[in-house]
C-alpha cells in the first residue's frame, strides 16, 4: 500500500510545563496527516462528506518512543494497513526530521458510515470512490 509523508514543524502551544510536546497532539497530528494525504490523492475529506460520507475513527494507538520541543520540525509517515471498502486501518510513523531519531509510533481503525453514522460498504454506495480508494491505497 501506498506510503504517505507530511512534514510539520512543532508550535509552542502543544508544549508543556517540560517543554515537550504533550502526548495528546500525536494523535492530531495522525489526523492531520491522513486528511492531508487524503487531499493528495483527490479524495478530500469535505467532498466525502458532501456525498454523504464519513470515516469516523474506531480506535487509535500511540507508542512514544523520544520527546520533541517547539520547533522541531517532524516527519509523519503514513501507510495504509488494511483497507476493504467497510474498515480502514492505518499506520504512523514519526520522526524528528533533523536527528533521525523514531518519536513515536501509532495506528488508527475506522469505518465507513453514512450521514447518520450507519455503517456503509463503500463499494456499493459510491463504486467510484471505492475504485479511487483501491486505486491509490488498496
Amino acid at each position: 500500500m501506498e506510503e504517505f509523508k507530511y512534514e510539520r514543524k512543532v508550535a509552542y502551544y502543544e508544549t508543556d510545563m517540560l517543554g515537550v510536546v504533550h502526548h495528546s497532539n500525536y494523535i492530531r497530528w495522525f489526523e492531520e496527516a491522513r486528511v492531508k494525504h487524503l487531499d493528495e490523492i483527490g479524495l478530500p475529506y469535505k467532498m466525502l462528506e458532501d456525498k454523504g460520507i464519513a470515516i469516523p475513527v474506531l480506535g487509535v494507538n500511540c507508542e512514544y518512543k523520544r520527546s520533541v520541543t517547539f520547533a522541531d520540525v517532524v516527519e509523519i509517515k503514513v501507510t495504509y494497513k488494511e483497507f476493504t471498502g467497510v474498515r480502514m486501518s492505518v499506520e504512523y510513523v514519526v520522526t524528528n526530521k533533523a536527528t533521525g531519531d523514531l518519536v513515536a509510533t501509532g495506528e488508527t481503525k475506522h469505518c465507513f458510515t453514512d450521514k447518520n453514522v450507519r455503517p456503509i460498504t463503500l463499494k456499493k454506495v459510491n463504486p467510484e470512490i471505492y475504485e479511487r480508494f483501491m486505486q491509490i491505497i488498496g
